[in-house]
């Protein structure tokens, strides 16, 4: 039995003598009910895992956007996802960029066809959070991923990344370019390309920001990387073609400033057409960043987003991070708790020193220096 919390004696007297006759106690039931999906804040918020398990299931279905199969092991995760539990993931516009997945949201609000988890650069994500677009949701390994790694209110964190690298076709290019200044030489006229545009691509404008380490930038002024690349189209070297594997092969983008999670993989995926790609991190423009989740806050299908964030934050989609060379954000913590694939981790490029990465605010600003000025500045 519980008593109403009203004022005055009479309500204090009602309480005390239930309690006196074994009937109940004053107050809220003892047990909270459990949390709908749509507001679940953590798996332990439905009833744990295997109520959000089950609830997922229910729902069926999952709607990624934006997830190339060979970016950062996509295509296995969705297929270990869909047969681990038996939902099925339905993956939109896989060559898209982070600013489309934003769009979609706003787009499709109250529509079935929604993205119910998305996978941004960090700054499309402090943005999306911004536009409060974003539902709060703690995995269960959340506490153990870096602070600099997630959102203080839990409405992304982030799950892999690496490090802004040079890939080149040793075939078709003589010397390979080890650096920023590298690639103003004149023999790379028309080579050199991004993948996206640093307006809406995370690897564009990680690209962009390395460039303005490598010319007298900091995390706080990435003009000169904007200026870099102005020059470099001046020169002539700069390519407006998306570095994909196929442009790649047909020799379209002999050389790419992409992640080396990224340049690694075409390496062995390019074999097969007698390319030989080579990979390495710019020694004069060192720059690391990560990649976020994040749940739409008015995903169709809250409990399948909020249990694909459970496992791409578990060991099994941790650890197929490595498969295709991308550095899982759980790495150190599974490293001492044994359970890092130590064999897939041994091929990740060794890297001098400790990664530093720009705040939010940082991010924030550089994401609109070069939303605002590299249109004038490399015009398409």
């Amino acid at each position: 039995m519980a008593c109403s919390r009203r004022r005055g004696a009479y309500a204090l007297a009602a309480c005390l003598c239930a309690m006196a006759l074994g009937l109940g106690g004053c107050g809220s039931d003892s047990a909270a009910k459990p949390a709908a999906p749509a507001q679940a804040a953590s798996a332990q918020a439905v009833g744990g895992m295997d109520a959000l398990v089950r609830q997922a299931q229910a729902e069926g279905r999952l709607n990624t956007s934006t997830l190339l199969p060979h970016w950062a092991s996509y295509g296995a995760l969705m297929d270990g996802f869909a047969k681990k539990y038996g939902i099925e993931v339905v993956n939109d516009n896989p060559d898209g960029s982070s600013q489309q997945e934003i769009d979609d949201i706003k787009r499709f609000r109250g529509q079935p066809q929604a993205p119910d988890v998305l996978d941004l650069g960090d700054s499309f994500a402090q943005a999306a959070a911004r536009d409060d677009l974003l539902a709060p949701y703690r995995t269960v390994g959340y506490d153990q991923i870096p602070a600099v790694q997630k959102d203080s209110k839990a409405r992304w964190v982030n799950s892999y990344g690496g490090y802004v690298s040079i890939g080149c076709d040793a075939n078709r290019v003589k010397t390979c370019p080890v650096s920023f200044n590298d690639l103003l030489k004149p023999e790379y006229k028309g080579m050199v390309a991004l993948t996206g545009e640093p307006v809406t691509a995370g690897s564009a404008f990680a690209a962009v920001y390395a460039a303005a380490l490598a010319n007298g930038g900091s995390f706080d002024d990435i003009q000169p990387g904007i200026d870099y690349f102005a020059q470099l189209d001046k020169a002539g070297n700069y390519n407006r073609a998306n570095a994909s594997v196929t442009a790649i092969a047909a020799g379209q983008t002999p050389i790419a400033i992409e992640w080396d999670f990224l340049n690694l993989q075409h390496a062995d995926e390019l074999k097969g057409a007698g390319v030989q790609w080579k990979v390495s991190i710019p020694f004069d423009g060192s720059f690391s960043q990560y990649y976020a989740q994040a749940v739409n806050k008015y995903a169709p299908h809250p409990a399948a987003a909020r249990l694909w964030e459970e496992y791409l934050a578990s060991p099994e989609g941790q650890n197929l991070r490595l498969v295709d060379f991308a550095r899982p954000v759980l790495m150190d913590a599974m490293a001492k708790n044994g359970t890092l694939d130590t064999t897939l981790a041994a091929r990740l490029p060794t890297v001098e020193g400790t990664p530093a990465f720009p705040t939010e605010a940082q991010l924030a600003k550089a994401h609109e220096t070069v939303r605002t000025n590299w249109p004038t500045a490399v015009p398409g």
